[in-house]
């Protein structure tokens, strides 16, 4: 049974590219694999310093999650900076981790061009990165095409190490679905929290559908032929509408007929019903703080289990047992 290991940021409303980027990959493996999930505060110390959204984010997160499908009793699910170890590991990586190799990762450049302010801790992201996937000697790691640089950077870590120390860490392999890789946000760029062109996943229905009507379209007239493929509201539409559905709009928009005004609206609906369940959910879940806290304690305790016997070993390798 492969070990499969993914997390994701509390650094804000979950969106449907959380979702379709790796959130749907994981819960599907649940019962195929060794699955580990993990929400990722540590991380989100580099764009988020606010104590309370930092917090209240952890345990949204985690009813996310959860709302979504994801059954804590079938894989390891905990909150990152509950497992102290990866922080030690992640200083011996660090050590090894050529500067070059970081100073090649364009998340960094592109996060600092949209305003995210230049700090080690963006700038070493990667590494930590690598700590939490090497720590729990993850085989499989679903990830966006705009993760995939990080993952290669671990790879690379945990090759330089095995070469330096001896045979260590499990390298990983990344596993990237081509249809949902990058979904577009309302905008046509990737869909991020950081570029502010989300569409959130729970919202109410009447932000949803203002949202969904924001999606950004040409001024091609609704007779004229258009192009599917260079369209951000079709490319989510395929996220989410039938194969007979979207044959039909696949036909609009080659001939003609395509209405962008319609088309939203059905986007919306299909997104609505969509999620409605796991709207619902949530907010039982968040109405049972506590409950959500033991399942978190409970991964974690889970979780470090297999962590202490990775770092014991690294630190063996390295000389930090004498």
């Amino acid at each position: 049974m492969k070990r499969i290991l993914s997390g994701i940021q509390p650094s804000g409303q979950l969106h449907i590219g959380n979702y379709f980027g790796m959130m749907k990959t994981m819960i599907s493996n649940m019962e195929s694999s060794d699955l580990h999930v993990f929400i990722v505060d540590l991380h989100a110390l580099t764009s988020v310093h606010d104590r309370e959204k930092l917090a209240t984010g952890t345990l949204e997160a985690a009813a996310d999650f959860i709302a979504l499908g994801l059954d804590p009793q079938q894989c390891t699910f905990w909150v990152q900076s509950d497992v102290a170890e990866v922080c030690e590991l992640s200083w011996i990586l660090s050590t090894l981790t050529p500067m070059g190799l970081l100073e090649r990762c364009h998340s960094y450049k592109d996060k600092v061009a949209k305003g995210i302010a230049a700090s080690h801790g963006l700038f070493a992201y990667p590494v930590l990165m690598a700590a939490d996937i090497l720590l729990y000697q993850s085989e499989i790691v679903p990830v966006g095409k705009d993760q995939k640089q990080h993952l290669e950077v671990a790879r690379d870590i945990a090759i330089k190490f095995n070469n330096t120390f001896g045979e260590t860490f499990v390298v990983p392999e990344p596993a990237i679905s081509e249809t949902t890789a990058i979904v577009p946000g309302i905008d046509g760029q990737k869909m991020s929290k950081s570029y502010g062109n989300t569409i959130p996943i729970f919202l109410d229905e009447k932000s949803l559908r203002k949202r969904v009507m924001a999606v950004q379209t040409d001024s091609t007239p609704v007779e004229d032929p258009k192009d599917p493929e260079n369209c951000n509201l079709y490319a989510l539409l395929k996220l989410f509408a039938p194969e007979d559905k979207m044959a039909e709009v696949h036909d609009l928009y080659v001939n003609g007929g395509a209405a962008y005004g319609y088309l939203k609206q059905d986007l919306f609906e299909l997104i609505n019903e969509y999620f409605k369940g796991a709207r619902e959910k949530k907010k039982q879940l968040l109405d049972n703080q506590d409950y959500l806290r033991e399942i978190l304690a409970a991964g974690a305790g889970k979780a470090r289990e297999k962590a202490t016997v990775t770092l014991e070993l690294v630190r063996e390798r390295v000389g930090l047992k004498y």
